[in-house]
């Protein structure tokens, strides 16, 4: 019986072929064994020398780095952040990818997800098998867009600002994060050190000119004398509660979409890229086509979004309720929606506030749910309201395409699917459906 080291292959090097693009930032390839690998820093086609950083003799699969390039693909370039590469930051996917390619491998992920998970081809989708670009992402190879306005650094036992590595707690010290929005980049926390932080995350908000960082001490760690390059608001998480205080300054920034302004307290959740609460609230919106005096639910509904968006559309004889777990969530979309008498907004989780709700129908649907989806219990349940169009927005293909097979099953069907591509340089995607009863799909 062979004891954990020898049957360890991490280190082991193969000479490999690279297949098809997979869901998570890698390639498929099998070494002369057959075992297969989940490589990354490589591209579809390429033939490479792959070091095997996770797995063993008898796993199912192993994980993997190429470490040289024997034959490149056209689709490479020479990836501009210097701390992209094996071993290293493990926040970008696809730096060494031209930005169209990027956009190919991510349609050919969603398709792949939706053809094993849904048994769906793209024309069944109702999409045209484009994954698109933001307004003023399209960029040169070699040009990486600055769009992550939310970062979170670790902080290393130097007290270095940096992030993680793949698949790893390690962390990579940097001196400038390429994708961090121009907002992040100029508070300077890269620049100086964090003594007893285990991380520090910079919001730079793009509906106002507000900035937020969110420390999290070490245990028994005090907080700094925070002093950055501009004027920006502290917050701390409670290592006992994992609740996020105010230290000074606001406790929340100000985001804008919809031509509304909304509250962001806490930390709380707000789309990464700059354009895209717009870009999908646009999506929804063509998708759904609200009606005067229709009824909508909004599931998920983190501050308020799309609540906003559809009772603007609704109109007053229309009607909006919000469901969303996060209390401080729940707190900042009253807020927001404060001027819109037809919202009405729960706290507690999707699954067991819609029963308590006694909806038996509506007309409108849209949910955003978190990257496991929204599960087989809470489709079947929406399925079972009899909305005329459902919008489903997805930062997850896999438990998109999960859901659909589920809706499916409760009679309704894809009309229109679009993809975007919100997070570049990575292996992300944004998808939203927009679904109808079976009978009435194309």
């Amino acid at each position: 019986m062979q004891n954990a080291s020898e049957s360890s292959l991490v280190g082991e090097e193969y000479e490999v072929e690279v297949g098809p693009v997979a869901h998570g930032g890698h390639c498929i390839a099998r070494t002369e064994e057959g075992q297969v690998l989940f490589v990354r820093h490589t591209l579809p086609g390429e033939k490479i020398v792959a070091r095997v950083t996770e797995g063993e003799v008898d796993s199912r699969f192993l994980r993997a780095d190429a470490v040289r390039i024997i034959e490149a693909s056209k689709d490479r370039v020479e990836a501009p952040c210097p701390y992209s590469g094996p071993g290293k930051c493990g926040g970008c996917d696809w730096q060494h990818a031209k930005p169209g390619a990027q956009r190919r491998l991510k349609g050919e992920v969603i398709a792949e997800q939706l053809q094993r998970l849904a048994g769906l081809t793209p024309e069944e989708a109702g999409w045209d098998g484009t994954v698109m670009p933001a307004p003023g992402d399209k960029l040169p190879a070699g040009e990486v867009p600055a769009w992550r306005t939310r970062v979170q650094y670790a902080v290393d036992a130097d007290g270095r600002a940096g992030l993680r590595k793949h698949r790893s707690h390690d962390v990579e010290p940097v001196e400038h994060c390429m994708i961090a929005a121009p907002g992040v980049s100029e508070l300077g926390i890269e620049k100086r050190e964090w003594p007893q932080m285990a991380s520090v995350e910079a919001i730079a908000a793009t509906g106002s000119s507000d900035r937020q960082v969110i420390l999290t001490p070490r245990p028994g760690g005090r907080l700094p004398l925070v002093e950055l390059d501009k004027p920006v608001s502290v917050l701390r998480v409670d290592e006992r509660d994992g609740g996020v205080h105010r230290v000074h300054g606001r406790a929340f920034v100000r985001e804008r979409a919809d031509e509304r302004t909304y509250r962001v307290g806490m930390g709380g959740f707000w789309q990464v890229h700059p354009q895209a609460a717009d870009i999908l609230v646009k999506a929804v919106m063509q998708g759904l086509m609200p009606r005067k005096g229709e009824t909508a639910l909004d599931l998920y509904c983190g501050v308020g979004l799309f609540a906003g968006a559809i009772a603007e559309r609704v109109g007053e004889k229309g009607a909006v309720l919000g469901i969303e777990s996060s209390k401080r969530a729940v707190e900042d979309a009253r807020h927001n929606l404060q001027d819109l008498e037809r919202v009405r907004i729960e706290q507690g989780k999707v699954e067991q506030v819609l029963p308590r709700t006694r909806i038996t129908e509506t007309d409108l649907i849209v949910l955003d749910p978190p990257r496991a989806g929204a599960g087989k219990q809470t489709v079947k349940h929406l399925a079972s309201l009899g909305a005329r169009r459902i919008a489903y927005v997805a930062c997850d293909p896999a438990a998109l395409a999960r859901d659909l097979a589920y809706f499916r099953e409760g009679g309704y069907r894809p009309r229109t699917l679009r993809a975007f591509d919100l997070f570049p340089m990575t292996h992300h995607v944004e998808c939203v459906a927009i679904l109808e009863p079976a009978e009435r799909a194309r």
